[in-house]
């Protein structure tokens, strides 16, 4: 017999000792303490029909599954009905069988008296039960410790539980699960409560502190709801991200984490054909720019899955460079890594790097991508996003590799910045050169990726931790995000659908307004928006846009294969004509910004540049 099945009977037996107590109570008070003998044979039956009767309708209710140490006006609510209809149906009984045998054995004020003691006494022995069990099995919090409610009773929940008693300052003092068989059981002495409609409930009844979601094997679509109804509740929320496999397997431990802006995008695993990719992959030399970047790191990762023969990684920051070439070497032994340190604009030495190597595939990640910085320093931006670019390519066409994935950003759409519009200009290259090269060249255009350096989320994250406040530029900023991991496999998946001339559009979700983000992460340190953690609007920096777009005016989309990735419809750009076109801009670099500004309009007319007046106006904080 489990500790289910014991804790039942013990409170079946206590039920039936205080329904027959009461009883036993009602005759005495309703004979004056002195029960005729006539009457008095006729107790046992009476307390016993009436015992077992309301067991039978509390087993109904599924009274007995309820955890009363946490019992609640609900519950007391339901045993107070459970009471009435077995009270009635017992005096229906009752009527009858008086009327059948014409004597009246049991008054009827007995059952009614009863009722009132009986609901009395169950009623209270579960209050005093939850009484004492607060009193003295959570008795035990120390100072400093936390009440935490950990979501989902399987197996991961057991070992959160597990390490939570152990080594750390959360004390577990309910569990959530939707499986209605487990509510009323316990997990290391924690009972189940519950299932997710109950966490508010749940939180402010006890408590609560901290939540933690213990659900590794649920969908992201599923977390993203049980996040959103812990979010409304002031807790602060953590979550366990490991499998229970892996973490039994030793190759995890039971690490909990902070929920990230991330698990409310609610979006399942990206799927990619592994059999497509590694065919252009496995066995070949693959060169990544700005590999130490935190999307050319993550190309750097997902490709040393497919066995490559050799993977070069190229960077300007040693620091970096060297990070992700440890990692690696760690986790992948056996695979050939070439670190190298090279400015992309220095094309001498690019040559030298394309004819020692000889890729085959080339990632290009290596970018400046800072919007504002780049509009105060617009000549670097054009002499990394565009002549960078071209010496990648260019050198790609001359030493014979088969594909050339451009990194792209929605900002090269109709640009306001000159950081998108050198983006635009990249793209506009590579799909002119691939109409003269028998190499691949596609370009991959993708908005924000959580995470990365520059982005807004470490920014309010940080914002957060120094008390505040967290800076929004305008309440009606939009942006569509990703997150890094499945952005990176999207563009390795783009990358084997190449056929050249290509610009693969990805599937960003719906765009997510920033003062949202800003307002779940103040959320979700378990802090209150305006009260813990003020809100303060800074105005439209220079460049930015209120929304971005994914399409300029001129293409159009088609589907392919795979349901988050879309292809643009190629513009037909003339190689030489552009590239005299470029070699332009070499004159205007050590020009003034305005200069440079124009000549970045001349080559891409949709970019959002009005002269001289517009650059100098200055930005004015929004009053909301």
């Amino acid at each position: 017999m489990n500790s289910k099945q014991k804790r039942r009977i013990i409170l079946i037996f206590i039920d039936v000792a205080l329904i027959s107590l009461s009883v036993l109570w009602a005759y005495l008070l309703r004979f004056e303490y002195s029960i005729p003998s006539f009457y008095w044979k006729f107790v046992p039956y009476a307390a016993l029909s009436y015992a077992i009767l309301t067991v039978l309708v509390y087993h109904w209710y599924h009274l007995y599954k309820k955890v009363w140490a946490y019992v609640s006006v609900g519950e007391l609510y339901t045993l107070i009905k459970a009471n009435v209809i077995s009270t009635a149906v017992l005096l229906i009984i009752n009527h009858f069988v008086q009327e059948s045998i014409e004597t009246n054995i049991i008054p009827r004020s007995i059952f009614l008296i009863s009722f009132f003691i009986m609901t009395i006494a169950i009623g209270g022995s579960r209050l005093a039960w939850r009484l004492f069990h607060d009193r003295f099995f959570l008795g035990d919090l120390k100072q400093g410790d936390r009440r935490t409610l950990v979501v989902g009773a399987g197996d991961a929940g057991a070992l959160v539980i597990k390490e939570l008693r152990n080594t750390t300052h959360f004390y577990p003092v309910a569990m959530i699960d939707d499986d209605p068989e487990k509510l009323g059981l316990e997990i290391l002495g924690v009972p189940i409560v519950g299932n997710r409609n109950d966490i508010p409930k749940i939180v402010k009844q006890l408590r609560v502190q901290d939540i933690i979601i213990a659900m590794p094997s649920a969908s992201k679509q599923e977390l993203r709801k049980i996040i959103d109804i812990c979010k409304t509740t002031g807790a602060q929320v953590k979550i366990l991200p490991a499998s229970v496999k892996d973490i039994l397997e030793g190759k995890l431990s039971v690490k909990i984490r902070d929920v990230d802006v991330e698990d409310l995008l609610g979006r399942d695993p990206v799927k990619v054909d592994l059999e497509e990719i590694s065919d252009y992959l496995k066995d070949r030399v693959v060169l990544v720019t700005g590999a130490g970047g935190s999307i050319g790191s993550e190309l750097s990762r997902q490709i040393a899955r497919f066995h490559p023969k050799q993977l070069v990684l190229l960077g300007h920051g040693e620091n970096s460079i060297y990070g992700i070439d440890m990692e690696l070497r760690n986790q992948y032994p056996e695979l050939q890594i070439e670190p190298i340190i090279a400015d992309i604009q220095d094309k001498s030495r690019v040559e030298r790097i394309f004819r020692e190597f000889r890729p085959e595939v080339v990632f290009h990640a290596a970018a400046h991508k800072h919007v504002p910085l780049m509009e105060k320093n617009p000549s670097e931006a054009i002499k990394n996003n565009v002549f960078g670019t071209k010496n990648i390519a260019e050198a790609a066409h001359d030493f014979g590799a088969e594909r050339f994935v451009l990194i792209s950003t929605d900002k090269a759409v109709n640009p306001t910045s000159v950081m998108g519009t050198t983006k635009r200009i990249a793209e506009m290259f590579i799909q002119a050169l691939d109409k003269v090269s028998p190499t691949k060249f596609v370009a991959v255009r993708f908005g924000n990726v959580l995470g990365s350096r520059g982005s807004v989320i470490p920014l309010f994250k940080k914002q957060i931790e120094q008390g505040g406040p967290v800076t929004v530029t305008h309440p009606e900023m939009v942006r569509f995000f990703m997150t890094i991991p499945e952005a990176v496999q999207l563009v390795i998946q783009a990358g084997a659908m190449a056929k050249g001339g290509e610009i693969f559009i990805l599937d960003m979700g719906n765009p997510v307004k920033i003062v949202d983000l800003a307002k779940d992460l103040i959320r979700l340190s378990g802090l209150k928006v305006d009260e813990d953690i003020k809100i303060k609007y800074t105005g439209i920096r220079p460049g930015e846009k209120l929304y971005e777009e994914i399409l300029t005016q001129e293409e159009g989309t088609t589907k392919t294969k795979h349901q988050r990735i879309f292809i643009a419809k190629p513009t037909e750009i003339d190689y030489t004509e552009f590239n005299q076109e470029i070699q332009k801009l070499t004159v205007v670099l050590d020009k003034d910004e305005h200069e440079i500004k124009q000549a970045l309009k001349d080559l891409v007319p949709t970019f959002q540049y009005k002269g001289k007046e517009n650059v100098e106006g200055k930005s004015e904080p929004l009053k909301v």
